[in-house]
């Protein structure tokens, strides 16, 4: 039983748990924006009315083939997709691409074991071989 216990209050899986919970209702708020917002400004630009291909369909030998679910769903992924990268993945990027900028003047490379250290450290924390600061660094001359 304390191998269970242990098991179930590790760090990861209470991590996985929080993330499944959060994806879930991010999920829900995601297809609302699309429902609420997206589909009717589609309807909108498109004369007034939604867009539902359910009916439509077509027949071999006898079969048919009903494939407007199909495209209803394809429409849904594709314009869920669309918003999740201009409303979510585009602003993440550009977050991360301010915060590496503003450690990269903080940080430099260590040129002996490539580690990445303080800009003004005087010896690599990894390696431990010996720095000189940028500030110490000697000009070139023109």
């Amino acid at each position: 039983m304390g191998g269970f216990k242990k098991f179930l209050l590790r760090g990861n899986i209470v991590d996985l748990a929080v993330a499944v919970i959060v994806g879930a209702t991010f999920s829900g708020l995601v297809q609302a924006l699309v429902a609420d917002l997206i589909t009717p400004l589609i309807g909108a630009v498109t004369g007034g009315r939604k867009p539902d291909f359910a009916d439509y369909s077509f027949t071999v030998n006898g079969s048919q083939f009903r494939y407007g679910d199909f495209v209803n769903h394809l429409i849904s992924f594709l314009v869920i997709a669309a918003v999740v990268y201009w409303l979510i993945v585009v602003p993440v990027q550009r977050l991360v691409h301010l915060f590496e900028r503003d450690r990269a003047a903080t940080t430099k490379q260590c040129p002996e074991c490539l580690s990445e250290i303080p800009a003004e450290a005087r010896r690599c924390a990894h390696c431990t071989a010996r720095l000189v600061p940028e500030s110490e660094k000697p000009r070139p001359t023109a």
